[in-house]
Parts: C-alpha cells; sequence; structure tokens
C-alpha cells in the first residue's frame, strides 16, 4: 500500500517532469510559429516579384490615402447637382451592398444642405459576393441610357434583394422607359463594357469595397456620417473661387 510519503516522493519528479515537457510543447510551438511567419514573408516576397514582373496589379495595394488629391474621371457617367457645382463627390457603389444602401439617406442630406454647390456622380461596382448586383448594375445603366438612372437607381435601392427579369422589367415600365429598349440595353456589351470601365477604374485606384467616395478626389471609405462628408466639402467650399 502506498503511503502519504510515497505520494509526496513521487509527485516531486511527476511535477517537475510536467513543467518540462511544457516549456518544450511551448518552445516548439513558438518556433513553429515563426517558421510559418518566415515563410508567409518568403511566399509574399515570391508574389511580389511574380506581379512585379509579371506587370499584374499586387494584391495587397494600400488603400487610396486620404491626404491625396486623386482624378477621378466622370465620362458619361450619371450624374445630378448643380452644373457648376464646386464640390462633385464621385461614389463606386454596389445595389446589393447593404452600407451603400445605408449611405443613401446621407447623400440626400448632403443635397439638401448644399444644393447646387455639390453634384453627385454615381460609378458601378458590383462585388463578387452580391450574385444579383450585375444584373441591378446593367439594369441602371439601361436606364441611364433613356435619361432615368436616378428613378431606377432609387427602385433597386428600395428593395435590392428582389433584382430578378421580371421585377427591373417592372420598374423599367413605372418609370416610363421604352421597354423594348430597356432589355436590348440591358443585355448588351456595351453596356457591361460601362460597368467593368468604372469597376477598372475603381481597381487603378485601389478602391475594393463599397460605398468609397471622393470628395473632389479626396477619398473617403465607407458609409459615413454627415459630419465626414461635411469636414471635406466645407474645406472644398472654402478653398475653391
Amino acid at each position: 500500500m502506498l503511503k502519504a510519503n510515497d505520494f509526496e516522493s513521487i509527485g516531486g519528479p511527476l511535477l517537475i517532469g510536467a513543467v518540462v515537457l511544457a516549456i518544450s510543447i511551448l518552445g516548439a510551438a513558438n518556433s513553429l510559429s515563426q517558421s510559418i511567419d518566415r515563410g508567409s514573408h518568403r511566399l509574399g516576397q515570391l508574389a511580389l516579384s511574380l506581379d512585379e514582373g509579371s506587370g499584374a496589379p499586387v494584391a495587397n495595394d494600400p488603400r487610396p490615402r486620404p491626404e491625396v488629391r486623386y482624378e477621378t474621371p466622370l465620362g458619361g457617367a450619371p450624374r445630378r447637382g448643380g452644373e457648376r457645382a464646386r464640390v462633385t463627390i464621385v461614389e463606386w457603389s454596389d445595389f446589393q451592398c447593404p452600407f451603400c444602401g445605408r449611405v443613401n439617406a446621407t447623400l440626400g442630406e448632403i443635397e439638401a444642405v448644399y444644393g447646387n454647390r455639390v453634384a453627385l456622380v454615381f460609378k458601378h461596382l458590383p462585388l463578387p459576393m452580391h450574385p444579383g448586383a450585375p444584373a441591378a448594375h446593367a439594369a441602371a445603366e439601361a436606364a441611364h441610357r433613356q435619361g432615368h438612372f436616378w428613378a431606377m437607381h432609387d427602385k433597386i435601392f428600395a428593395n435590392p434583394r428582389d433584382v430578378n427579369a421580371e421585377t427591373l422589367a417592372r420598374y423599367a415600365r413605372e418609370i416610363g422607359l421604352d421597354l423594348d429598349r430597356f432589355r436590348r440595353d440591358s443585355a448588351s456589351e456595351a453596356v457591361r463594357d460601362r460597368i467593368r470601365a468604372d469597376a477598372a477604374e475603381a481597381k487603378e485606384l485601389g478602391v475594393s469595397g463599397t460605398p468609397a467616395f471622393f470628395v473632389n478626389g479626396r477619398f473617403l471609405s465607407g458609409a459615413q456620417p454627415f459630419s465626414s462628408f461635411k469636414r471635406l466639402i466645407e474645406e472644398e467650399l472654402k478653398d475653391s473661387p
């Protein structure tokens, strides 16, 4: 039979052994973590060198910097606001992005407060995780070709989950579009090219998410509150003639 002193004599070595084992495990884990970090760094460097060699954009390019003023070509993008607006806000948006839907109220407040001193410009950036976005953007661009982009924009954002062909055709009828032309344009390569061109511009600027804004070329990311827009707008109005 084991006595109390026997447990004490056995417990000491067992405790020491357990401590040694724990230290060994921690050391091995730390070594493994460092090896993984070094391996990840080498893979990152390899990817960087491959991208630089091929001329392809690097996946971890930084987002646009708020202190830089970027060129954002407007082209024939949908626009509303003053023709001689001193501040132009260019938005890259996705019709099925909930944050894009949320910020629309803020944009409406900006229009109400600043009137014709501000113009809003819309750029397409349908994201891969939103399966209905391509059809929604095609419908909006097709409506733009008949002069009714913003009416379609508002219809889609009112119920962004329902963007099947029947619903979009109903919106087209409700806003007075030529339905046959709308259907042709929605399916046309020209409309797809317009959407792809907007997405390519976003990529060149380093924009990968929505909503993304450029206030007279100054980057503002996400569904920001009115105060964030106001700060930039007031600075631009102060600096412009």
